[in-house]
């Protein structure tokens, strides 16, 4: 109905704006092209996500943008379910997410629920591999992945509106309105998504035998108590004062209600274990920019707050559903941040930045009145020196000094380099080393039971040597990038079960992850045909070198759980005028879920293959465009598992519409 209500008002509405007749000017998607050769990334291994992918993605999760177009591997807990990270071999603490430059981790936990960012709320995606991201922020031993939004000046006004219908019940609403002037402008994005999520399976952790022929049954099944919600809002204000300076105000505000099935091994009665997680997130930055002839100041402030409540609900007869959880969390955290740039003669280029933020965190569970609250201060300080040395070498010195709790942390020191082989060549050797630390997360130190005050801070170090070549050839333009890394990571901190009779976090002695990342992009235009390919590869060696009491002797020197050694991707897309294909394929080798790696056991997940087609086209009208989208997921309708218990749909479809003006 909705749908119908937008293609039968938005004409009416255009033919008031553009009284005139006069044909609109589509805007053409941007394309942002990778950066060679900066001074200020000698060293460093950065990727940014092509716009034209996060357009084809715009209906899915932050997690689904990564898993499909980046060398960062996604553990999925299930169709609209918890979704983390592990860049390089790392746990999901390591990862470091940005929005518009202040932390998305929790405090709490350390970590990101990537299916609860939608791409519909992104501009830009940017990833910086392993200590890359000490540019950004500390604790990134696998990377930083920067999450932006940018203002189109030259864009005055746009109302775009998008529906979704796929299977299993679910329905996609987005709708962005855009307005301003030269000097000022106003961004405004509202989304609602919605499935009931109620596919149906082979359940194969559990056997009927046959009475007649003694063989064993997998009986068909549904993903009962699995729909989800999530509705949100993003507002941007940008504001130019005089011809130097930028102010802007963003604001996104987010809800997310889910129900969490339960694993197919279950055959107990249907009133236990009734699990539902809420979500409400409100976050908001201010920013000043200042651009001088040869210097950039920085000041933004920033706020989140953020609202978890669980609950696990079993129904006892006589007194109906009775909680065995129900808990909540409030997480407050206050951002302030400074920062400098300026360029000096003779190639030279400084810059510094203070970060003081502030968080406090409130928890509790009132079936058992335990929890906890803390509050926890943590000051940075960043400099950083780079030198262009006739074109053909970059240096880039980074350091980064923290304080957290008034405890003063060690440097954390980082040297790297490009060098071009070929002049006005871009044929660069690059490479880095690096020091990092992570701080345990206050859950890690105070969570009851089993919070452990006494963590010491992980760290590390870490190196990388890569090359990047981008060439062209007539109407053919390739880019590769290729990189060897290596990390070594003392006093690793995770959770094991304990003789208590619950999990405890432990620092392990050491970790080393080691691998290789390459990536190929290509693009070809040969009149009304154009091709579009990105290719991701990673090699993922993450050996636990712990100490063989805790983990056990056949845990030692082996991979750690849920870390393929193998993973990679593929995107195809083709336009020939205004239709479109793309094809999507995304793979990765079997998992462990034993620190044993033992094979002989059930408990282990076989390689993934998954394989997505879309097949779009545009109308053009003479006031407003109108794209039409069929995607259809799980192509070959092949039967897989993210996690183990946790089922996943065959092939199943979503027909999107678009009408721009």
């Amino acid at each position: 109905m909705l749908l119908s209500f937008v293609v039968v008002i938005l004409p009416l509405l255009v033919n008031a704006q553009f009284a005139n007749g006069a044909a609109v000017n589509l805007q053409p998607v941007e394309i942002i092209a990778s950066r060679y050769f900066l001074p200020e990334e000698a060293g460093m291994k950065t990727s940014r996500v092509d716009t034209l992918i996060i357009m084809d993605k715009i209906n899915l999760s932050l997690s689904e943008l990564l898993a499909e177009n980046t060398p960062v591997f996604i553990k999925n807990n299930g169709r609209g379910a918890l979704s983390t990270a592990s860049f390089r071999g790392t746990s999901a603490a390591h990862t470091q997410v940005l929005w518009n430059g202040i932390p998305v981790n929790t405090p709490m936990a350390g970590m990101v629920d990537f299916s609860l960012v939608p791409v519909y709320i992104i501009d830009a995606v940017e990833l910086k591999h392993g200590a890359s991201g000490i540019a950004d922020h500390s604790g990134g031993f696998g990377g930083v992945i920067q999450i932006n939004n940018f203002v189109n000046w030259n864009q005055r006004r746009r109302v775009r509106f998008l529906q979704g219908l796929g299977s299993f019940g679910t329905h996609n609403e987005y709708l962005s309105v855009k307005a301003g002037t030269a000097t000022f402008q106003s961004h405004t994005r509202l989304y609602h998504t919605y499935s009931c999520n109620d596919f149906p399976y082979i359940n194969r952790k559990i056997g009927i035998i046959d009475s007649i022929t003694g063989l064993i049954i997998n009986p068909s099944d549904t993903n009962h108590n699995a729909n989800y919600r999530i509705a949100g809002v993003l507002q941007e204000f940008y504001m130019k004062v005089g011809k130097h300076n930028m102010v802007s105000l963003r604001y996104w505000g987010q809800g997310a209600q889910r129900a969490i099935p339960r694993i197919t091994s279950y055959e107990g009665p249907e009133g236990v274990g009734q699990s539902r997680q809420q979500d409400t997130d409100h976050k908001g930055v201010m920013e000043w920019n200042h651009y001088g002839s040869a210097s950039f100041l920085r000041v933004r402030t920033g706020i989140s707050h953020k609202t978890l409540n669980y609950s696990l609900m079993n129904t006892i007869a006589g007194t109906g559903a009775y909680p065995a959880v129900f808990s909540y969390s409030f997480v407050t955290s206050l951002f302030n941040g400074l920062s400098y740039s300026r360029s000096l003669p003779k190639g030279f280029k400084l810059k510094s930045a203070f970060d003081w933020n502030i968080h406090q965190v409130v928890t509790e569970d009132t079936v058992t009145n335990t929890g906890y609250s803390k509050l926890r201060h943590e000051q940075s300080l960043f400099l950083s020196a780079y030198k262009s040395f006739a074109g053909r070498l970059n240096l880039n010195f980074m350091t980064r000094l923290e304080r957290v709790d008034g405890k003063l942390l060690p440097l954390i020191p980082f040297a790297g380099f490009d060098y071009r082989i070929l002049p006005e060549q871009t044929l660069l050797i690059k490479g880095h080393i690096a020091r990092n630390y992570h701080q345990p997360t206050l859950n890690d130190l105070f969570w009851v039971p089993g919070g452990n005050p006494d963590l010491r801070p992980e760290h590390g170090i870490t190196g990388e040597l890569g090359m990047e070549m981008a060439c062209e050839y007539g109407a053919v333009k390739l880019h590769f990038e290729g990189s060897a890394f290596y990390n070594d990571i003392t006093d690793w901190i995770i959770w094991l079960p304990d003789f208590k009779g619950y999990w405890e976090p432990q620092n392990i002695a050491q970790v080393v992850s080691k691998g290789v990342e390459a990536s190929l992009s290509g693009s070809l235009l040969l009149g009304s045909v154009g091709i579009k390919m990105v290719v991701n590869y990673a090699y993922t060696r993450a050996i636990n070198y712990g100490d063989p009491v805790a983990w056990g002797d056949n845990a030692y020197g082996k991979q750690l759980a849920f870390i393929p050694r193998h993973s990679g991707n593929a995107m195809f897309n083709a336009t020939f005028r205004s239709f479109s294909v793309t094809y999507q394929h995304n793979s990765f080798s079997e998992r462990y879920t034993t620190s044993s790696n033992d094979r002989m056991q059930r408990d282990w997940l076989y390689p993934y293959f998954m394989n997505d087609l879309l097949l779009g086209k545009r109308f053009v009208f003479s006031r407003f465009s109108l794209d039409a989208e069929v995607k259809i997921y799980n192509l070959f309708n092949e039967t897989y598992h993210t996690v183990l218990f946790t089922p996943m749909p065959k092939r199943n479809y979503l027909l999107q519409i678009m009408i721009t003006l």
